[in-house]
């Protein structure tokens, strides 16, 4: 039931599509950008229309940014390192640089293996990586450990080859700060295979 005018109606459906905001949610984003129309309503309008021009995605690893290499690309620091990150999507490179992993760069694959969701390996940036794997000398597949991230794992790990460069992912296991009792049965088999000495 609309209780707003066609435009007001239009913009909660378009941002209840937004990860995390429902309708509801979307109902009081949008009452609250109306109240403070001056404050939050023409400026977040005009940062958007900004964003709409420049943003781009970079033709070397995939993230987004205003410029294309972007800013981590360009960075020569950044190849010191000789490690690429390799991650699903941009989300999560920008997980890993809050981390503040280090000086290294990154291939995003724009998402995982899915056969069931008609994902296969050319829907992905993954002939990218292939191209690019020869000036690291370390791959990190940072991918998620879902069913279809450690397919995908498997799958770059054939492509490259064995011996060209070292592939290693990232260890899983228990949390730092986490409590035994509250971890799912595979986490823990996990922390216990990758046990380290102490």
């Amino acid at each position: 039931m609309a209780s707003g005018g066609p435009e007001i109606e239009q913009l909660i459906q378009l941002l209840a599509r937004l990860p995390g905001l429902g309708p509801r949610s979307a109902r009081r984003a949008v009452l609250q950008l109306i109240k403070k129309k001056q404050q939050l309503m023409i400026p977040l309008s005009a940062a958007l229309d900004r964003a709409v021009e420049a943003v781009r995605t970079c033709e070397v690893c995939g993230n987004v940014d205003t410029q294309s290499p972007c800013a981590i690309c360009a960075d020569p620091r950044r190849s010191e390192s000789g490690m690429l990150l390799v991650v699903e999507d941009v989300a999560d490179l920008w997980a890993l640089e809050r981390a503040g992993v280090g000086a290294v760069k990154y291939h995003v694959l724009g998402g995982v293996l899915s056969p069931l969701d008609g994902v296969g390996p050319d829907d992905l940036a993954i002939e990218g990586l292939l191209a690019r794997a020869p000036e690291f000398s370390e791959i990190v597949l940072a991918i998620n450990a879902t069913v279809e991230g450690q397919t995908t794992a498997h799958y770059i790990t054939d492509r490259l080859g064995h011996g060209v460069t070292k592939i290693t992912r990232l260890a899983h296991g228990v949390p730092v700060g986490g409590e035994l009792d509250y971890l799912d049965e595979g986490t823990l088999s996990q922390a216990l295979k990758a046990r380290t000495a102490v």
